[in-house]
């Protein structure tokens, strides 16, 4: 229970540091930067200064098995590349509000997976508290002001959700033969290749990253909005089950949202207010109720094994 308490304290600052960088990415965006090459920068920097670290600290944690190259392959390019290009794709056709409250489905889709493909008979409670958080980030970013829907924004926020999904299932996965930071390092390494062949180097807009202002914002979004949150994360995801982690993820839209008041003095309604309380609601269930590891845990894939 105590690692589980642990699991669940590293998942919501992860929460956290994402609804900050939320706020410094705005900038960066207001400042007339595209939200792709953003996404390409905080990946491709991150994995640099990752790779360097361990490569310096304990070269012995760059080493995976090569049966295991594919799979973090997969990791990396479904479950950190795609879910944001996905996202980004769908907030060009729909309001974020929907865009985001779909892709938060993600830990909804992570247990009928459990349920249907390997026939686990989870607590009904344990849906609940994953409907009741997506129904409070969907009051917290008043989807109920959405207006008419693309249909192919629906389908790229379908995709994000089912990355998203990707990205809690492989992670926990993972974390069952490699540490956070041998996991994360190979991820964003297959992150990086894959945005190196959607944005080639020679295509890069590397002027809108010239002023110390834009250096300075783009290297706090890959500290507290990419590195530090995906390392609580992948960590979590060996003390926790993926689907309980997924509530607590559903913390960044409520957080996010008080950071913008206080950042940018939005003001908040008394439906966000409420919407808020309910995420707050499920993620107390879930901390307050003993994870069932063998229930809810995603099965090891045959052949892992530790090193």
């Amino acid at each position: 229970m105590h690692n589980a308490r642990l699991g669940y304290l590293l998942a919501a600052a992860a929460a956290t540091m994402f609804a900050v960088n939320g706020s410094l990415a705005r900038y960066l965006l207001d400042d007339g930067i595209s939200a792709t090459s953003l996404s390409q920068v905080r990946v491709t920097v991150a994995f640099v200064l990752l790779v360097a670290a361990i490569a310096l600290v304990d070269p012995r944690r760059l080493r995976i098995a090569r049966g295991d190259v594919p799979r973090m392959a997969w990791l990396g390019v479904a479950g950190l590349a795609v879910v944001q290009l996905s996202y980004f794709l769908a907030i060009e056709r729909l309001p974020i509000s929907v865009a985001l409250t779909i892709q938060f489905t993600g830990p909804m889709l992570v247990l009928l997976w459990l349920r249907v493909a390997h026939g686990r008979r989870l607590r009904r409670s344990l849906y609940g508290a994953v409907a009741l958080s997506v129904v409070g980030s969907a009051l917290v970013v008043e989807i109920y002001d959405a207006g008419s829907l693309d249909g192919l924004g629906v389908a790229f926020a379908v995709a994000a959700a089912i990355t998203l999904a990707i990205y809690f299932v492989g992670f926990e996965r993972a974390g069952q033969t490699y540490d956070a930071f041998t996991t994360l390092v190979w991820a964003l390494g297959f992150a990086t290749l894959f945005w190196l062949l959607v944005s080639p180097p020679w295509t890069f807009p590397y002027e809108d990253y010239g002023s110390a202002r834009a250096a300075g914002l783009t290297l706090a979004v890959v500290l507290v909005g990419t590195l530090g949150p995906f390392l609580l994360n992948v960590t979590a995801l060996r003390l926790v089950p993926a689907a309980r982690v997924g509530v607590v993820a559903t913390l960044e839209p409520p957080l996010a949202t008080i950071v913008a008041w206080v950042v940018h003095d939005e003001a908040l309604t008394a439906i966000q207010i409420g919407g808020g309380m309910l995420v707050i609601v499920a993620v107390a269930w879930v901390q307050s109720h003993a994870p069932q590891p063998e229930v809810e845990g995603v099965p090891a894939r045959r052949g892992s094994k530790v090193t």
